[in-house]
């Protein structure tokens, strides 16, 4: 519904735009304010502002050579040990693929394991059709043990995420046609 305002907001903006620009740009431009005459002396402030300049340019040789002899090297060790457990733990928190499909699919690379409470699309559509089939078989404990998961996103998983049902809304009047269920 906002989107049917933003377009009426639109239309409304930019209605008769060029012939507004047009009248905006033929106005006559106002003319700038006078600039106030500063009454300085031309000798003192022009010394100063050479004197400053040249002092600038110039090298300084004690602070050259004092920057010189700065040499700054920072490690973090914190960071260093974060970033080994990480590895480390990555690798641990790793489970093999169970499923996948033949070939490479779309040109994606071909995955060897997944990360522990991750599933791949194939391992989804897998589990939920070994539990629409099975559903005694394949409780919701299995196939979180079998993949990996947490107990909660599995059954949010298999409550929400549903691809293989099919709903045929009866028409409203007996005149209009149906699909037969075979």
């Amino acid at each position: 519904m906002s989107n049917m305002g933003a377009r009426v907001a639109r239309m409304f903006r930019n209605f008769n735009l060029e012939n507004r620009v047009h009248r905006e740009i033929s106005k006559e431009k106002p003319r700038a304010a006078p600039r106030y005459e500063a009454n300085l002396p031309p000798s003192a402030g022009s010394s100063e502002a050479v004197e400053t300049a040249d002092s600038i340019s110039q090298k300084n040789d004690p602070l050259l050579t004092l920057l010189k002899s700065v040499y700054v090297e920072s490690k973090d060790p914190a960071a260093a040990e974060d970033s080994k457990d990480v590895k480390a733990g990555d690798e641990a928190e790793r489970r093999p693929l169970r499923f996948s499909l033949p070939g490479e699919p779309y040109g994606l690379v071909e995955l060897k394991d997944v990360p522990k409470g991750k599933l791949t699309i194939v391992e989804a559509l897998k589990a939920l059709g070994s539990h629409q089939r099975q559903p005694e078989t394949w409780t919701t404990g299995k196939i979180a043990q079998e993949y990996s998961l947490d107990l909660k996103d599995t059954k949010a998983l298999l409550e929400f995420f549903v691809p293989f049902q099919v709903h045929i809304i009866p028409p409203k009047t007996d005149s209009a046609k149906q699909i037969k269920a075979s």
